[in-house]
């Protein structure tokens, strides 16, 4: 009989992350994006890519290098956002305009190629220190 390990602090995206890492691997991107709750046009705006490569990914065409290094960020990116809130929430937070983001979305943000002020929001979040 298996035991279940406990862990005294409960943390809201377990569940998420836990997924993500029983993966192993870098996941096919349509798992990503199932896993992120976007549609394919957000996922292209997400990542930089066209919807068309997307399809053609989500068909099994190869990933150029590129490619597989956007999808890895946007998985880390996904699975940090889930140990934060709830990863239901994960895909209005990132169509909603956010003060913090000058009243863009996050989406919005991302697309700009500022993902690092994301990042930097998720270390205040996580960490407790004030902005």
């Amino acid at each position: 009989m298996k035991t279940k390990p406990t862990n005294k602090r409960h943390r809201p995206g377990s569940s998420l992350e836990q997924t993500l890492e029983k993966l192993g691997y870098l996941p096919a991107p349509r798992e990503v994006r199932k896993i992120a709750g976007v549609t394919v046009k957000e996922f292209a705006r997400l990542i930089g890519f066209s919807e068309r490569a997307i399809a053609e990914w989500e068909s099994g065409k190869p990933l150029s290098e590129p490619a597989r290094r956007k999808l890895a960020e946007t998985q880390r990116l996904v699975a940090a956002l889930g140990k934060l809130v709830d990863p239901e929430t994960i895909p209005s937070w990132l169509r909603t305009p956010n003060d913090a983001f000058g009243g863009l979305k996050p989406l919005e943000v991302i697309e700009r190629g500022e993902t690092d002020r994301l990042w930097r929001m998720l270390f205040y979040l996580e960490s407790g220190v004030a902005t």
